[in-house]
């Protein structure tokens, strides 16, 4: 293995000058590790969920949200 010191910049820099395609590899090779969602996450995010569901009158568009956040 080689081992190149690169600043994060130079970093972002190398990986701008990539191919779509090799974006793509670089960015599945850098997920492929399991991420854990720690469990307080998922009950967040059922609990949204089941919210939601009963209650659609509640939600609204990004574009509706987003009009509303910059007022």
């Amino acid at each position: 293995m080689i081992a190149i010191e690169l600043s994060l910049r130079q970093l972002m820099d190398a990986v701008r000058q990539l191919s779509p395609s090799e974006k793509l590899e670089l960015n599945e090779m850098i997920w492929k590790d399991d991420v854990a969602i720690p469990l307080e996450h998922q009950t967040l995010v059922s609990e949204r969920i089941k919210k939601s569901k009963s209650n659609p009158e509640l939600i609204q568009d990004w574009e509706a949200a987003s009009k509303k956040l910059r007022a």
